[in-house]
């Protein structure tokens, strides 16, 4: 339902601005509603979800798509200058009050988020929250929340359109990017080489059940886990590199044309003097 009202919403707007004759890039809506929403969707309505408590190297797919893929796109969906280009005047008035608000601020500075991005994944797994969040389903739930949150607090300012606090400079939001890849790859190569199963108690007692004789070795299954989520990491961070390098381009090209423009601004403010001069 969320899916539905999020990608409903995003494309009401978009529908809103093309009607006032604006333009909207595709890329933005293809992002958004096609790539972000839809891995949310296929990550908690398909055979992810109906799987991710039954064998920890689906959840961790899972995981990896709900903290890295959809917070990607979302980001590079702008929903928020959607929003703030087809808002009324008091919503949006209240959208940029948030904004600005010392809580956004805080929300978003980057090392802050970077602390969240890397440490989340190592508390879920070793603190006893995973154990807990197979046993409550409204914790299981908030967990798929919890992933997409802090994703997107760490993604939206490092490749994130939208005028959001706590954006930096490209080198250093590469060196952010930078940062994080080994943090996910130290974690997988532990969980592929931890003796003690995760879940340990749950995945144990569904072998025992009838009709669950074709799952696998209970350890087995965690190593395949912790490799998926060590070569998930750095496909994503590749990816997100690409992206990265591609938005640093087109933002040196855009100064290297206002400055031509000022240039050339500057030298037909200098002709006209010497002109009047000369005259």
């Amino acid at each position: 339902m969320a899916t539905v009202w999020a990608a409903g919403l995003y494309l009401l707007g978009v529908r809103a601005l093309h009607r006032r004759g604006d333009s909207w890039p595709v890329g933005r809506t293809v992002m958004f509603v096609g790539v972000g929403m839809g891995a949310f969707f296929v990550a908690t309505s398909s055979g992810l979800a109906a799987y991710d408590t039954t064998l920890l190297s689906v959840h961790m797919v899972q995981h990896m798509v709900l903290s890295m893929l959809v917070p990607l796109a979302l980001a590079l969906g702008a929903p928020v200058t959607l929003a703030l280009r087809t808002l009324p005047a008091r919503p949006r008035r209240w959208l940029l009050t948030v904004l600005h608000s010392r809580v956004a601020t805080v929300l978003s500075f980057p090392p802050l988020t970077l602390l969240l991005y890397v440490v989340s994944p190592w508390a879920l797994y070793f603190s006893g929250w995973y154990d807990a969040t197979l046993s409550h389903v409204w914790l299981h739930e908030l967990m798929h929340v919890h992933l997409v949150v802090v994703g997107s607090l760490f993604f939206w300012p490092i490749v994130g359109i939208d005028p959001v606090p706590g954006r930096v400079g490209y080198p250093v939001r590469m060196l952010l990017v930078v940062l994080t890849l080994p943090f996910h790859a130290f974690l997988g190569v532990t969980i592929m080489g931890q003796d003690t199963l995760l879940g340990g108690e749950h995945y144990l007692a569904l072998r025992d059940q009838p009709g669950y004789g074709w799952l696998p070795d209970a350890i087995s299954d965690q190593h395949l886990a912790g490799g998926l989520l060590w070569s998930s990491g750095d496909l994503v961070g590749l990816l997100l590199f690409g992206v990265l390098f591609t938005q640093w381009v087109r933002s040196s090209f855009k100064e290297a044309a206002r400055e031509d423009r000022r240039l050339d601004l500057l030298e037909a403010r200098a002709r006209a003097e010497a002109a009047r001069s000369d005259g």
